[in-house]
């Protein structure tokens, strides 16, 4: 039996898709809502996964010092020089700033380098863009 526990957080930032048919080939912005799945095969002594404070301060901590309230670019953006002519405070990921390439980051990427001290993996991050619109990046055994 495995059991897993969900933590939600929200943070305001912004983006654009390069090289999308649409308005979101723009700059702008969204207010995100994460939501972090851990798991784990046994509980501890206190019967839980991990304590929920715990992933507020490992990932919910993360996104509020690197993601909220920036503007996320993918590091191949041809905008990219230019707007950091603007502002110096752009983050940049390896891939074009989708939803779900930034629940896949975040899953594959920052989420063992902060939780590989604690025994329960971040099997999967589910973004909501918007209210109707979410990608979900699950990290398959």
């Amino acid at each position: 039996m495995t059991f897993s526990v969900i933590r939600k957080h929200e943070i305001h930032c912004g983006h654009r898709v390069v090289g999308h048919e649409g308005k979101c080939k723009n700059l702008h912005g969204h207010s995100y809502v994460f939501h972090f799945t851990c798991m784990s095969d046994e509980l501890d002594n206190l019967g839980r996964v991990i304590d929920f404070s715990v992933i507020k301060n490992l990932l919910c901590n993360w996104l509020d010092a690197h993601w909220d309230h920036k503007l996320i670019l993918w590091d191949q953006d041809p905008w990219l020089d230019d707007l950091r002519k603007i502002d110096s405070s752009i983050v940049t990921i390896p891939y074009n700033p989708t939803a779900e390439n930034l629940a896949k980051y975040l899953a594959e990427v920052i989420g063992p380098g902060l939780l590989y001290k604690h025994e329960v993996k971040l099997t999967e991050v589910l973004i909501e863009e918007t209210s109707k619109c979410s990608a979900r990046y699950v990290i398959s055994n």
